[in-house]
Formats: structure tokens, C-alpha cells, sequence
């Protein structure tokens, strides 16, 4: 944990009661949310614009980004709510893919988050009216790093075992481990995150397996094993 907020993104950062934040940090990243919006489309309401994960916290890092939620009332699609969930849901990953976006080296994640969504978080900013929604506070926090090793080693290996397996038995006898294995992380790190908060175990896990970028290369795996799959060599076309 740090002493203060980040500098670069706030003011008074060594008190978060008075912490509000820069007018050039605002500025760039409610550009940034119009820019998404207008993907989205024009008749889309938005309720707010937050900040929220490390930079709106005390466990900022070199690791940290932006993620900037762009807060929307999905009922107003009516019958078509969850289908505009899924449409939105594929224009954030395009959004960010296409996009390598920072601020002060930091990059910028958007995300379209229903309402009516829970979300945990101990640092919450709107930056549509540019104000604390939930104030951090500097928590007392103390690891044991063995056990958080021992609970990362056991991800890890089940991860290495399913990209072998998928290498050398292909993706269909693994889809569905492919399937529960998302499932399972995800709701293992929304556990933690409705448990203890950003310093849960399940949080800190799920951190150290999307920056070690093992995440990453599973995904890469499935994906090409997918595309061999779907491909056909010349030499079996009649």
C-alpha cells in the first residue's frame, strides 16, 4: 500500500476527504468516454462516467491502469436488455484492442457496466460530477505471502496442465474445461472482491495470473487451436 493517492491523478493525494481530481486527468479521460459513447451510439443514456480499481485507491502500481466504467441503464433497451449487454460487451473489447490509449504512462480500460450491476469497490470515482461516490481509505493489510503463493501455484498448474492438454489432444475434449475454468476464476475473484475487498486473496490471485500473462496464453492457444480446427488443408478438398 502507498503512503498518498497518486500525484499524478489527484490533488491533496495524501487525503482522500479532500482528493479530487486533476482538471487535465478529468478532461482527458471524459474525451476518452465521448469517444466510446459515440461507438455505442447516439440514443444510448448514460447514467455516469467512474473511475475505479488502484488509481482510484491506495495500491496504485506500475501495473495500474485506468478502468473507466461508463455506466448505463440497460432497461431502457426493454426486451432487448441482454442482447445489448453482449453489443456493447463486443464494441468495449474492439474499443480497447484498437485502441492503446495512456495517461501518464497509464493505460486506459473501458468497460460498459450495467447499473444495476453490483460492484465492489473501496475507491469509487464519478468523474461526470467529479466526486468521491465511495472514499478509500488506507486499510491495515497484511499478507501472508506463502499462502498466497500456495493458492497461485494451484491455478497455475491446473492452467499449464489444460494449455498441454489442449496442444496435444486438440480443443474440442477441452472446451469444456476452457468453459468452467473462466467461469470458476471469475466467480472466484467476485467472491473475494464481495468478501474482503481489492486485498483478498482471490483478487491478488486473479491480479498475479492476468500480469504474469498466463491468462493471456491460454487464450492464445485456444484461439489457434480453434483456427486449426476450422481450417482445411488444400490436399483434403475433392
Amino acid at each position: 500500500l502507498r503512503e498518498t493517492l497518486n500525484s499524478k491523478v489527484w490533488e491533496h493525494p495524501e487525503d482522500p476527504n479532500d482528493a479530487i481530481m486533476k482538471k487535465r486527468v478529468r478532461q482527458a479521460l471524459m474525451k476518452i468516454a465521448d469517444a466510446f459513447i459515440d461507438d455505442l451510439g447516439d440514443d444510448v443514456k448514460i447514467e455516469d462516467i467512474t473511475l475505479t480499481g488502484s488509481l482510484a485507491n491506495f495500491n496504485w502500481s506500475d501495473f495500474s491502469d485506468f478502468d473507466l466504467h461508463v455506466i448505463i441503464d440497460y432497461s431502457q433497451f426493454g426486451k432487448q436488455k441482454e442482447l445489448y449487454k453482449e453489443l456493447f460487451g463486443l464494441k468495449k473489447q474492439l474499443f480497447n484492442q484498437k485502441h492503446d490509449i495512456r495517461i501518464f504512462g497509464y493505460e486506459v480500460e473501458l468497460y460498459a457496466q450495467d447499473s444495476s450491476e453490483e460492484h465492489t469497490a473501496s475507491g469509487l470515482y464519478s468523474i461526470k460530477d467529479n466526486k468521491w461516490i465511495n472514499i478509500p481509505s488506507r486499510e491495515n493489510f497484511k499478507l501472508d505471502k506463502n499462502l498466497l503463493k500456495s493458492k497461485i501455484s494451484s491455478w497455475k498448474n491446473y492452467i499449464e496442465d489444460l494449455i498441454v492438454n489442449i496442444n496435444e489432444l486438440g480443443l474440442d475434449v477441452n472446451e469444456t474445461k476452457v468453459k468452467t475454468l473462466k467461469d470458476k476464476l471469475k466467480e472466484y475473484r467476485k467472491s473475494g472482491l464481495e468478501k474482503e475487498g481489492e486485498y483478498s486473496y482471490e483478487n491478488l490471485v486473479f491480479k498475479f495470473l492476468r500480469r504474469s500473462k498466463i491468462i493471456e496464453k491460454l487464450y492464445d492457444v485456444v484461439n489457434k487451436q480453434s483456427d486449426k480446427e476450422l481450417s482445411v488443408e488444400v490436399k483434403n478438398i475433392d
